[in-house]
């Protein structure tokens, strides 16, 4: 390895050491709490070290988002491939979404706080439309799912794509926040699966009927 790709290597791994860190404390004690002294230190780096790979506490929050919203993304896009009726690839998307956080239980509370409270994260207008955009992707893929279940005539060609796809999700989003930090740690995932699967069967069969 040369010396400059080993430098390379180093500066990448300082920069998700920086995204790590500041993951937990925000997920600690909430961003506005949070402060970049505080990152640095849990970091252990300087904090001008930290200014040399990010220009604010908020781009660092949005860089944790992009970098999750976008590994989700690449996860469902492949369901748009499987040969399975459209049904199942909600059903399948959803579980996939489940696991995400439950993979990372911090990303939800940080993707809600962001959700919820866009106004009070200060982020610049580049920074808050690249996260809209990302997190547009996600939804669009459930957009996606249906249409190909009106073109298979699985689902009736009346529904409205846009307005359905916005409603699952904001279901799955309620869902999980009921759950995910609520109740038996053992039987969350289970119960919220459940409880999605059961609200999914009512779009399903309304799709079908309109």
């Amino acid at each position: 390895m040369g010396l400059l790709e080993r430098r390379g290597k180093e500066k990448d791994n300082r920069k998700k050491l920086i995204l790590k860190s500041a993951r937990t404390l925000f997920f600690k004690k909430g961003f506005n709490n949070v402060t970049v002294d505080e990152i640095a230190k849990s970091s252990e780096l300087g904090k001008g070290s930290i200014y040399l790979y990010f220009n604010s506490k908020e781009e660092i929050y949005a860089q944790i988002l992009l970098n999750d919203i976008e590994d989700f993304n690449q996860q469902v896009s492949v369901l748009l491939n499987k040969k399975k009726i459209a049904a199942d690839l909600l059903i399948e998307f959803s579980y996939i979404y489940v696991d995400f956080f439950f993979n990372d239980g911090e990303l939800f509370r940080i993707l809600m706080t962001y959700m919820l409270q866009p106004a009070k994260m200060n982020l610049t207008e580049k920074l808050n439309s690249q996260i809209l955009t990302a997190n547009a992707r996600s939804i669009d893929v459930i957009g996606k799912i249906l249409k190909l279940g009106v073109s298979s005539k699985e689902f009736s060609a009346n529904i409205n794509i846009k307005q359905n796809q916005n409603a699952i999700w904001g279901l799955l989003n309620g869902i999980i926040s009921l759950y995910i930090f609520s109740g038996s740690p053992i039987k969350r995932r289970e119960r919220i699966n459940s409880t999605i699967k059961l609200a999914l069967e009512v779009f399903i069969k309304g799709f079908k009927k309109v």
